[in-house]
């Protein structure tokens, strides 16, 4: 059995219940906001619930924008290379990536008013969508971990809003693209004589592989994956940016993207469908699907026991 976690977390429950609804009323905006066409994924007939019965944007905004406000006055360019630094000098946990979903689905509870699932039913249902519709293997094992970043919430994170949120470069101007943008009027790296610049620390083409994104759970799985896996570019991509709808959705910050980025947004938009509209499907049988999953998880984490 690999070794527990580290160090002590915090009483997770109510936490991990109030985080996992912002983080679902963050979804159902960006189902809104998403283009009308449909998704690729397929379900069972019966099973989908249609797009508009999801949580509505009024409903879910008083939350989202006291999330995104904070998150925009504190992600700045001294949090990130603070936050990157720890996450260098800090084990967290060592185990696999199974026991990483079992630890998810106990320490955040099935608290989503838009499914019944546990955090591993959602992670096997989004997997199992990209397995219907034939994607490869790699594609299908990016589909079930893509989330297990939320575990950073319990591993020293200092709020929500550094964990959950649609994401964004910082070091250089904010994006009027960005969701409620007008609230990183009091970040102070607004006013900073370099990172407010177009181009701040960056230069053109560098490549987003350069940028310091805001910190939380898709960075912060990104970090934990890029060394530890065989999982290709493709992969690290979509964990990476598929919470930055300012780049995928928006059209923003493409003075930074270099050749491999143009591909690597074909990847992100393929992935990102299969995340928002998945929890329409029929809940999966975690026993019957442990089997595959796992022999999946060894093929690509040949390690077996992470660095957390």
């Amino acid at each position: 059995m690999a070794p527990g976690l580290t160090s002590k977390t915090p009483p997770p429950h109510p936490s991990g219940r109030e985080l996992e609804e912002v983080s679902d009323q963050i979804d159902a905006i960006n189902i809104l906001l998403s283009s009308p066409t449909p998704t690729t994924t397929t379900t069972t007939a019966g099973d989908s619930k249609p797009k508009s019965n999801f949580r509505q944007y009024l409903t879910a905004a008083p939350q989202v924008k006291a999330l995104y406000k904070e998150q925009h006055e504190k992600q700045t360019v001294e949090y990130n290379l603070a936050a990157r630094k720890a996450f260098h000098l800090t084990v967290r946990a060592r185990m696999g990536i199974w026991e990483a979903m079992e630890k998810l689905n106990a320490l955040i509870d099935e608290s989503d008013p838009d499914t019944s699932l546990s955090q591993i039913e959602h992670l096997l249902q989004t997997a199992e969508a990209m397995r219907r519709d034939g994607k490869p293997r790699w594609m299908q094992l990016t589909g079930l971990i893509h989330d297990l970043g939320k575990l950073l919430f319990f591993f020293g994170a200092q709020g929500q809003w550094d964990v959950v949120g649609d994401t964004f470069p910082v070091g250089c101007a904010f994006d009027s693209r960005i969701i409620l943008s007008e609230s990183f009027t009091q970040n102070p790296d607004s006013k900073h004589p370099i990172y407010s610049t177009e181009m701040g620390i960056y230069t053109l083409n560098c490549g987003l592989d350069n940028l310091l994104l805001s910190w939380g759970h898709d960075e912060y799985l990104y970090h934990v994956v890029k060394g530890q896996s065989l999982l290709p570019a493709e992969a690290l991509a979509m964990i990476r940016y598929h919470s930055f709808y300012p780049w995928h959705r928006e059209g923003a910050y493409k003075r930074f993207m270099n050749e491999k980025d143009w591909q690597m947004l074909e990847a992100v938009k393929e992935f990102n469908p299969y995340d928002l509209y998945s929890k329409s499907d029929a809940p999966p049988v975690v026993e019957e699907l442990k089997p595959y999953y796992t022999e999946l998880i060894d093929e690509f984490f040949p390690k077996k026991i992470l660095d957390w």
